[in-house]
């Protein structure tokens, strides 16, 4: 009876212990970064590539880097720590967990991927980022000369037929912020096309930081390995130093002598927590823009022309669009257009531009060449529309 009564306590001490055991928490490093890599198109044979950057470095004591990696012609979409490797002709990482059929243009999965890393990766700090093709808010197929709308946002998945919306993209983040507890710290479109006020206004009240680039993005996209391993180097970081230091070297990487070669970029890095006077300022330069004379509104109309443009006509540098106006013969406000501008002044923590881009202010916005667009009623619905009413002066742009 003794014995019985001993071992039975023995075992409920084993338990006991293995539970506690089971509720330990995960050590908790200074940083996660958690990258959506959908090589589901044309772009697999950079995935390979990015990734083999990432090893030259791999994770640190304090940072991780965590990897979703989904490849066309592969169903297996897998997920990885990054780790160090001498061995440049594969990736070496070894495979935390692998899924089939994994449709990466669906926001669920983007979710569901973050939050499997924050489990199993805890940290301080989260740098999300969605590697693929990107389009700013809007993609109108070329084939459909202009006729019809395909909203492919970004994160195309060839095998599904599906993408991530603007709207989606803002949800997804919000998703990801009350699961976290905090705002995500950075949010990094390594896709074209992204750093749009439209963009940035969806997640402004979920992410801290963006990083991303008005322009096309050239196939290499961002300059993993030279990133790395400065950003490895000081994991105490701020997300402001991060993402200001992933623009320096993006434009690094494509200046002369730099690990892409030499080619024409711009990149940004935006401080969310201004995006509201950004908004602000921006809703009254719309509404006194509205309020010109025919003659006035033709001569901005005809100026929008000369505003630095990006890929897509349509696409034009906020801050340009803002000078230019402000330099026309017309009944302006210049106090007004010169607030708006300083507002975006202290939007912009960073923009990293070549010479042909020496306009860029780091920040894009919609303004299409006719009123008659077949974007304009899903524009309004935006939640940078809704609060700045920008549409109510393009609708007199005609």
């Amino acid at each position: 009876m003794k014995q019985t009564t001993q071992k039975l306590l023995l075992f409920i001490a084993a338990i006991g212990l293995s539970l506690t055991a089971k509720a330990s928490p995960l050590a908790q490093k200074e940083w996660t970064f958690l990258l959506f890599l959908n090589g589901h198109n044309n772009l697999a044979s950079y995935s390979d590539m990015n990734l083999k950057d990432m090893e030259k470095s791999g994770s640190s004591d304090q940072v991780n880097l965590v990897v979703e990696w989904g490849k066309a012609g592969d169903p297996a979409t897998k997920r990885l720590l990054v780790q160090k490797s001498t061995d440049p002709s594969q990736v070496t990482s070894p495979i935390v967990e692998s899924q089939n059929n994994v449709d990466m243009g669906d926001p669920k999965s983007l979710v569901d991927f973050v939050k499997w890393g924050v489990d199993n990766y805890p940290a301080k700090h989260y740098f999300v980022a969605v590697w693929n093709h990107g389009s700013g808010w809007h993609f109108q197929d070329a084939k459909a000369g202009g006729g019809t709308v395909s909203i492919n946002d970004i994160s195309y998945d060839d095998d599904s037929g599906n993408h991530i919306t603007t709207e989606q993209l803002g949800q997804a983040m919000a998703e990801i912020k009350q699961y976290i507890g905090h705002n995500v710290d950075i949010y990094g479109s390594d896709a074209c096309l992204m750093n749009m006020i439209e963009v940035a206004a969806e997640m402004k009240d979920s992410v801290d930081y963006m990083s991303g680039s008005e322009e096309t993005e050239p196939g290499e996209g961002w300059p993993y390995a030279p990133f790395i391993q400065k950003w490895t180097a000081q994991p105490a970081a701020t997300p402001a130093e991060v993402a200001v230091l992933l623009s320096k070297e993006y434009l690094k990487a494509y200046s002369p002598g730099g690990v892409y070669g030499t080619q024409s970029i711009t990149f940004s890095a935006l401080d969310l927590s201004k995006l509201d006077a950004v908004i602000a300022s921006s809703g009254k330069v719309a509404a006194h823009l509205k309020s010109l004379s025919a003659a006035d509104l033709k001569k901005v109309k005809a100026s929008i022309n000369k505003v630095q443009d990006f890929y897509y006509s349509d696409y034009k540098d906020y801050g340009d669009l803002l000078k230019t106006v402000k330099s026309l013969p017309i009944q302006k406000d210049a106090k007004l257009i010169d607030l708006a501008a300083s507002d975006l002044k202290a939007l912009v923590l960073s923009t990293d531009s070549s010479a042909s881009y020496s306009k860029s202010t780091g920040l894009s916005i919609w303004v299409p060449s006719s009123s008659d667009s077949s974007y304009l009623e899903r524009y309004k619905g935006l939640a940078y529309d809704k609060a700045a009413h920008w549409s109510d002066f393009l609708a007199k742009l005609k």
